[in-house]
């Protein structure tokens, strides 16, 4: 991950080679370890990638009965082919071949909300394309046409799949009001319960934190003091705003150790320890 020496293209009109740009050989001049920070997160999205795909084709250790745990990965399970009792809003959709996750319905888009992110977009063009690497490191691409064209046009659809995000942020939050059911019904809370609503709460807090909201919450408002309610949002979403690099890792943390945490107990690995029930 050492510097090399970059040779300009003849053609190259855009970038660090454009004209007017100072004519530096060198990748970069910087001696510290500037390498780290995107291997860091090329390593971070991968390994979540990697168990997230191989979790959602499992259709193994999904869902608690005793306690009604559903991992976010499956929920909402709509299909014929889920558990029974995991499909706690019905299940519409007949048996579905192995090929496809049960938690289909939702995926894609949580996928796209997060790979259309503001915060993902500058984590992977910085680690995956580098797009630069990072400060003061030359790209190795000659030509830059931003967000303009296919496919990074795409990323402009982002505010759309944010009300995608709210509902299923609404379905997380059912999943977690049901987890408070103890073994053969009423009452309960377990060590589960508490892990799947401080996921659903933390998901609240990174949907609500996107720009987007913030932009629908008060972005085209002139006037402040004549949308009370709206400022006032606005306000607590700006907050949340500067928390939003944070949150967007946090969650994904918590969205794998919801999901590993019952898979371990559906699948007998440990007992879940119970608080009340």
């Amino acid at each position: 991950m050492s510097a090399a020496p970059v040779k300009a293209p003849e053609s190259s009109t855009t970038g660090v080679f454009s004209k007017g740009r100072a004519a530096i050989a060198a990748r970069t001049l910087r001696t510290d370890r500037w390498w780290v920070p995107p291997l860091v997160t090329v390593l971070g999205l991968g390994t979540f990638v990697i168990y997230a795909t191989i979790r959602s084709f499992a259709r193994a250790a999904y869902w608690v009965n005793d306690y009604h745990y559903l991992t976010p990965f499956y929920s909402p399970c709509l299909s014929a082919s889920c558990v029974a009792g995991s499909s706690h809003l019905g299940a519409p959709i007949g048996h579905l071949p192995m090929w496809i996750p049960l938690g289909f319905l939702v995926l894609p888009f949580l996928l796209l909300f997060r790979l259309t992110c503001y915060y993902y977009r500058k984590a992977y063009y910085r680690a995956v394309w580098f797009s630069p690497p990072a400060c003061a490191v030359a790209e190795p691409h000659a030509k830059y046409t931003g967000e303009t064209k296919l496919p990074l046009i795409i990323q402009n659809a982002h505010r759309y799949f944010f009300f995608v995000a709210a509902i299923i942020a609404v379905i997380n939050t059912y999943d977690a009001a049901i987890s408070f059911h103890a073994k053969g019904g009423g009452f309960g809370i377990g060590l589960g319960t508490l892990i799947i609503t401080a996921n659903a709460l933390l998901l609240w807090a990174y949907t609500l934190s996107c720009h987007s909201c913030r932009h629908i919450a008060g972005g085209r408002l002139k006037n402040f003091s004549k949308h009370p309610v709206r400022y006032w949002f606005w306000t607590k979403v700006s907050a949340l705003n500067t928390r939003h690099m944070l949150l967007a890792w946090t969650t994904l943390g918590t969205l794998v150790l919801t999901d590993f945490y019952i898979m371990l107990v559906s699948s007998g690995t440990i007992t879940d320890p119970r608080l009340i029930g």
